[in-house]
């Protein structure tokens, strides 16, 4: 570290008190600590909306979902108590809080969705009139458009609470994100990838964001080490994608950007919350017009009906 105050203190990092929240706090903790010797990091756990809201709510509560699991953490590093902040990507809005930034974006991990079953059943393998368990409706709407002789179960809780209710029998299956799966060890026999051409993931699904005070410093060169711009790329195009179309993490709205050479390619999807309607866009361009790709790709979706699909669905439950 070139400047001295790093050394004077330790950088804070703010996490959920999810055990997802905290597997991936300590793994940025302990990238920016190897990045960065002589520098101590530390974990201060902060409780959100979202996460208290999980703890006393019914499945399927009213509310608008975003930056729920976001808002108090935020508040943490605009008041200096925490240093930066580690964010699973699709759960920050895709307009940040004033003062702050992102200041890296580390190597994404699998951006797909796993279908997770007893026996391990591929989604196409499921018996017909099978309870799949998800609180998605991005989720459900992509599935159901596939598979209308499933019932979609409408379900909340971390990882772990929704595994626990497909091994206890309350679900045949359950619908979960793979990189969350992996991060804590979780990815076995049971789990099943679904390909993206049925089920294209959340905006951002798969990659962290870590947020800090927008302002130099030491803690922005610490985090710096930690960015990876090509996952930057594919998740900048992503949330532009979504920003355009005006939608919430409760919309049914996907997206993957994926890069290859020098050409980034986006795979976008629209569709309403009955799987009835799915309108699903590509479009390619160069690497440093990233955030004009996901534009244009909602163009080419609005274009389609986008804007009126989603103007007309009543905003379900988040995701």
């Amino acid at each position: 570290m070139s400047d001295s105050h790093a050394s004077d203190r330790p950088l804070v990092l703010g996490s959920r008190g999810s055990p997802l929240a905290i597997r991936q706090t300590g793994m940025v903790r302990d990238e920016i600590a190897a990045r960065n010797p002589g520098l101590t990091v530390e974990i201060q756990i902060i409780k959100t909306t979202g996460d208290r809201r999980q703890e006393w709510a019914h499945a399927g509560q009213a509310g608008d979902g975003k930056g729920i699991f976001v808002k108090e953490i935020d508040d943490a590093l605009v008041e200096g108590r925490v240093d930066a902040a580690v964010h699973s990507l699709k759960d920050l809005p895709t307009e940040i809080a004033p003062g702050l930034l992102i200041a890296a974006i580390p190597l994404r991990e699998d951006p797909r969705d796993v279908v997770a079953s007893p026996a391990g059943l591929s989604f196409e393998a499921l018996p017909s009139g099978s309870r799949v368990g998800t609180g998605s409706p991005r989720r459900v709407s992509q599935l159901r458009h596939a598979r209308r002789d499933l019932i979609f179960v409408a379900i909340r809780g971390n990882v772990e609470t929704r595994l626990r209710k497909m091994r206890q029998g309350d679900l045949d299956a359950v619908v979960l994100a793979a990189a969350g799966l992996k991060r804590l060890g979780l990815m076995d026999r049971t789990c099943s990838l679904l390909p993206v051409k049925l089920c294209l993931p959340a905006v951002g699904q798969g990659a962290l964001a870590i947020e800090a005070r927008d302002e130099e410093g030491w803690v922005r060169t610490a985090l710096a080490h930690l960015h990876d711009p090509p996952t930057a790329a594919c998740v900048t195009a992503e949330r532009a994608f979504l920003r355009a179309l005006g939608g919430g993490c409760q919309l049914p709205i996907a997206a993957l950007a994926t890069l290859e050479g020098e050409t980034v390619t986006l795979r976008g999807v629209v569709c309403d919350p009955e799987g009835e309607v799915v309108i699903r866009v590509e479009a390619s361009r160069r690497v440093g017009e990233a955030a004009a790709l996901g534009a244009e790709a909602a163009s080419r979706a609005i274009d389609a009906g986008a804007a009126e699909l989603l103007a007309s669905v009543e905003k379900p439950a988040g995701e």
